[in-house]
């Protein structure tokens, strides 16, 4: 079989040479539905067809927002892109201010909408998109076309033909997506992949996933809109891994007890929520069940791979293993054995804790520009070291720049930013992208990452700050679920806390502490110095001027839809700050 060159060549190929029953599948109606690789390919051929009689010319572009992943995003993603369309993926969270931008800045012509909540927010603003000639819904939704109408009908000879005609006419280097980035701040730049862009990075992170053609299942659940999922989404197809879309973010338990995946992908604010509520459980033990629980999270979060420990740590953990984290590996559908974590820091302590399990979590590190992935850990090979990204992928390159700065380059270099040569020009320099991030290589090839360039920050007395290497740090301990160091310009750095209110409150119930009425646990003194002695115990670790002085909590959970959060997890520190001016002025008499 030949390599794949564009995107809808994984599907091509796969179907033709290697084709599985139950490539794809979707939960419809209560049932799993499936569809084998040959099927995929029929129905997006029937799509591109319906694309064709809507005339959809090549370098059209056409916006997918889907709340959930599913069968039909595949399809609409093979459909388009075989007959040269261009898709535009799109958060459904984000606002419809947002949503008005990206459609216009992309001159979308066609969208396609997962539901009745995105449908509306499209609405809201379509009479702002002159180019916009008509939105599809994937759910059936009166008054709206149903994706279904593009799929109903074979395509006739003369459009397998132009079907033909413009695959053949579509190159590697072609652009394949614009893919708008969240950001923190300012208007989301569209990130240009080409086909070979994502199709090198598919081929070159295969080989850091141990999955066997045809007996890997796959949970899907990390939107698709983001390059990471999508990316892996083609690896899954090219890989002979039969893929399961979950519901929602509430269904994964279940269905990670229908499905029993081998591999699903992760962002670490899962993990820290899947580890917390299997603390709590641990915590309502009692007697030698919970002595026996404890001990085996503590044995875990000493975990080393490879056997660093030495054999009676390996005894000890074998028996964990049998009595307790066979437990948790059950309660995750019994046949878990890699997570693939990005987006984010993942914290040292859930790497080993989940990989002691049985579970090994495989931190990667890489950006929308980067299509994505730069580096990835492999527990084959020597080839996992935890606290690091992992080794760069073969045929990437990476250097420090004096500043500290990650700069990379390869196949796998975004072509640009749309519409925007100024903005390009600043991260494509001299043949390296500069990724805005801080790292280093150790001597044995691992990438660790430090923190944000564009965050650092100094205080008044002159002294730097790395926010993000605090912040993680922070975040070890359970009772801190989300934390923004701030303190540009001010005598000392300080934190606003959003706390694990799980915790806290298992904690308070233990202790004997009731709220007052009307009052929340960011005005309860006993909560606030168990929180800053927590944070105490870590700043420890750091020298004086980096120490976390003061600490404000707020009873709001961090959130994408309440504006803290970008969609990919990230702090939107500036909106942050705006949102508590007030507690920020109490830490420094404002």
């Amino acid at each position: 079989m030949e390599t794949p060159k564009r995107l809808f060549d994984f599907i091509d190929l796969m179907s033709e040479h290697r084709s599985l029953d139950n490539a794809v599948n979707a939960k419809v109606n209560g049932k799993w539905i499936g569809l084998s690789t040959k099927e995929a390919k029929e129905q997006g051929d029937n799509c591109s067809a319906g694309l064709l009689q809507l005339g959809v010319e090549a370098g059209d572009k056409i916006a997918v927002i889907s709340s959930t992943n599913r069968t039909e995003w595949v399809l609409a993603d093979f459909g388009m892109s075989q007959i040269g369309a261009i898709n535009i993926p799109i958060y459904p969270t984000i606002s419809s201010e947002d949503y008005a931008y990206i459609l216009n800045h992309a001159e979308a012509t066609y969208c396609f909408v997962s539901d009745k909540e995105v449908l509306d927010k499209v609405r809201a603003i379509e009479s702002q998109c002159t180019n916009l000639k008509g939105v599809y819904s994937f759910d059936k939704i009166k008054g709206c076309d149903h994706f279904e109408s593009l799929l109903s009908k074979k395509p006739t000879k003369a459009q397998t033909d132009e079907i033909k005609t413009r695959k053949s006419k579509i190159k590697s280097g072609d652009l394949a997506t614009i893919i708008y980035t969240s950001g923190t701040t300012g208007k989301p730049k569209g990130v240009m992949l080409s086909h070979n862009n994502i199709v090198t990075n598919v081929i070159a992170s295969q080989k850091r996933l141990p999955l066997t053609y045809g007996e890997a299942k796959a949970l899907s659940f990390l939107p698709l809109c983001h390059i990471y999922e999508r990316m892996l989404l083609y690896l899954y197809v090219y890989s002979g891994t039969r893929i399961y879309f979950a519901e929602s973010l509430e269904t994964i338990g279940d269905n990670l007890k229908e499905v029993n995946p081998i591999v699903m992908t992760a962002v670490p604010r899962l993990l820290e929520k899947l580890y917390d509520k299997i603390y709590a459980r641990g915590a309502e033990l009692s007697g030698i069940k919970q002595k026996l629980f404890y001990w085996a999270v503590d044995l875990g979060l000493r975990y080393e791979p490879y056997g660093q420990n030495g054999w009676w740590y390996e005894l000890q953990l074998k028996i964990a293993r049998k009595l307790i984290f066979s437990k948790w590996k059950e309660a995750l559908g019994g046949n878990l054995e890699l997570i693939a974590s990005g987006s984010a820091a993942l914290q040292p302590r859930l790497a080993r804790v989940f990989t002691a399990a049985g579970m090994t979590v495989a931190e990667g590190y890489g950006l929308t520009e980067t299509s994505p992935v730069v580096s990835v850990n492999d527990m084959r090979n020597g080839q996992m070291r935890i606290g690091s990204v992992g080794p760069v992928l073969d045929g990437v390159t990476v250097k420090i720049a004096e500043d500290g700065e990650i700069l990379c380059k390869g196949p796998n270099i975004m072509l640009g930013y749309y519409k925007d040569q100024e903005k390009t020009d600043e991260v494509l320099k001299d043949g390296y992208f500069h990724t805005g991030d801080i790292g280093v290589i150790d001597a044995d090839g691992f990438l660790k990452i430090t923190d944000r360039k564009k965050e650092m920050f100094k205080t008044s007395g002159g002294k730097y700050i790395a926010p993000q290497v605090i912040e993680n740090a922070m975040k070890q301990s359970t009772f801190i679920d989300q934390i923004m160091v701030i303190g540009e310009g001010q005598k000392f750095p300080a934190a606003l806390i959003q706390p694990n209110f799980e915790i806290v409150e298992a904690w308070a119930s233990k202790h004997g502490i009731t709220q007052v009425k009307n009052e929340s646990w960011s005005d309860n003194k006993k909560v606030h110095a168990k929180i800053f002695d927590e944070v105490n115990k870590i700043n420890d670790r750091f020298g004086q001027w980096e120490k976390v002085k003061e600490i404000r909590i707020t009873d709001d959970v961090w959130s994408v839809e309440g504006g803290h959060l970008t969609p990919t997890m990230k702090l939107k520190r500036k909106s942050i700050r705006e949102k508590y001016q007030t507690l920020f002025n109490s830490i420094y008499d404002l």
